[in-house]
């Protein structure tokens, strides 16, 4: 669902180095392997990218089989982990447009028939797997529809108004609030989490509006469904570092985005991502894993595409989502250049021509994440330095140093051209370029277009 943005101002800090060692897990489902190390997340989060899938708006079908056309050609992008938006019944009861939100669930283990049936999303996980893919699923804890099944099976596990009535959270009018101080509730809620891992082997889940529910609950959820799978994969739909400390794998780095738009607009300065990537290492541990990202569900339908927060800073900003100490999401369409807000509770089209090239585009950064193990994900992440010059409030560079290979990267965050001096000979000797490979000379004076960025590797 739709977070709402919360501004921070703040001074400008430099770079804490973001170095983690420890290793990791074992594989899940079909493709477990025995323990040869013990880490905070499965081993295949570490080089890992999410893609976010809108099966309703991906085909003209818009059904799993249809979908499952693609898995190949998702593969061949890059794309690790799978994140299906809900696949549940919607509810019909105050239903928003014709087709109703995804959020708006009537029964926690149904399934949506305009996407098909249980057997076809069985199969979709299966080939997923067969390709060496994850899947995990929107999980909505926080309320269901206004005529779900525990409605009228459970009343009391409901917030009520002061009229008696089924509570609303801001202009969700399609929803009905559940009352996490009711523990039967709690049992049932886990109960359904793990049906879905037991019956039809998912990975994890992606978990709508975590920090609208206690804690507690979270851990004890987490508790429950690594009895299941230990490899099980939790994303927050929040940025509350107490979710990461007992329950989650990783959070949505949305400070970080919204400063993002923000610098593309002209309205801030390179140095507030400075600032909010300092935040993010002194509030969370060192082993949560932000999600990065320029789109999803959420930004294209209520605030726009990236190319209308961003404009041509849409790939540089791409771009920067991979080489900082995170995990990278692509949302449906983005990875061919999809430039228009897709209707949320219609039936709308994805148009996959990509004029601009941008499949290309995200198949090199992917490519180029799983190569360098110095950009992995915390607690395997390289070292992150920042390397300094004259123009910090245009220009970010920085190295990420692992005990293998090191990147730099230098990122001109504005929209005019700059030249820059560095303190430093960059980026080193026996450097080459990224995407094409040629070797480079270090040099302490770079020129960059608005929006240019340099990327090298050893």
């Amino acid at each position: 669902m739709k977070q709402k943005q919360i501004h921070i101002f703040t001074t400008v800090f430099l770079f804490a180095a973001l170095a983690l060692l420890i290793s990791c897990g074992n594989q899940p489902g079909e493709k477990k392997k025995e323990v040869t190390a013990t880490g905070k997340h499965p081993e295949w989060v570490y080089d890992a990218v999410i893609y976010e899938v809108n099966t309703r708006q991906y085909t003209p079908e818009g059904t799993f089989n249809a979908f499952a056309a693609n898995l190949p050609r998702l593969k061949e992008l890059g794309v690790d982990i799978l994140w299906f938006m809900p696949i549940q019944p919607i509810g019909e009861k105050d239903r928003k447009g014709n087709l109703g939100s995804y959020y708006s669930i009537k029964n926690y283990t149904g399934i949506n028939e305009e996407f098909g049936t249980l057997d076809d999303f069985k199969a979709v996980v299966r080939k997923a797997h067969d390709l060496d893919m994850r899947v995990i699923l929107d999980w909505v804890a926080n309320h269901t529809s206004r005529d779900a099944v525990w409605v009228d099976a459970h009343p009391e596990w409901y917030v009520r108004d002061s009229l008696g009535n089924l509570n609303v959270m801001y202009d969700w009018t399609d929803i009905a609030q559940l009352d996490y101080n009711q523990p039967p509730m709690r049992a049932a809620m886990i109960a359904a989490m793990q049906y879905w891992i037991r019956e039809i082997g998912i990975d994890g889940f992606r978990c709508d509006v975590a920090g609208e529910i206690p804690t507690d609950f979270w851990t004890t959820a987490k508790d429950s469904l690594t009895a299941l799978n230990p490899d099980i994969f939790l994303l927050a739909e929040a940025e509350k570092p107490e979710l990461n400390e007992t329950a989650f794998d990783a959070y949505y780095a949305w400070d970080f985005h919204h400063k993002m738009n923000m610098v593309a607009q002209g309205k801030e300065n390179a140095d507030s991502l400075r600032a909010s990537l300092q935040r993010m290492h002194e509030r969370f541990a060192p082993y949560a894993v932000p999600m990065f990202f320029t789109s999803n569900h959420d930004e294209n339908s209520w605030s726009g595409t990236e190319f209308e927060r961003m404009g041509e800073a849409a790939k540089t900003f791409a771009a920067l989502t991979y080489v900082l100490p995170g995990i990278p999401l692509i949302y449906s369409g983005q990875e061919a250049g999809f430039n228009r807000r897709l209707q949320f509770f219609e039936k709308d089209l994805i148009d996959w021509t990509d004029p601009q090239g941008f499949t290309a585009f995200y198949q090199k950064l992917n490519e180029f994440r799983k190569q360098h193990k110095a950009l992995q994900t915390p607690e395997k992440a390289g070292e992150l330095s920042e390397i300094a010059n004259d123009r910090p409030e245009s220009v970010w560079s920085f190295r990420r140093t692992g005990t293998e290979d090191e990147i730099v990267a230098v990122f001109n965050l504005s929209n005019k051209p700059v030249a820059a001096t560095f303190h430093e000979e960059i980026p080193g000797k026996e450097f080459f370029s990224f995407p094409d490979s040629s070797a480079v000379t270090g040099t302490q004076v770079m020129e960059f277009g608005p929006w240019e960025y340099k990327i090298y590797f050893k």
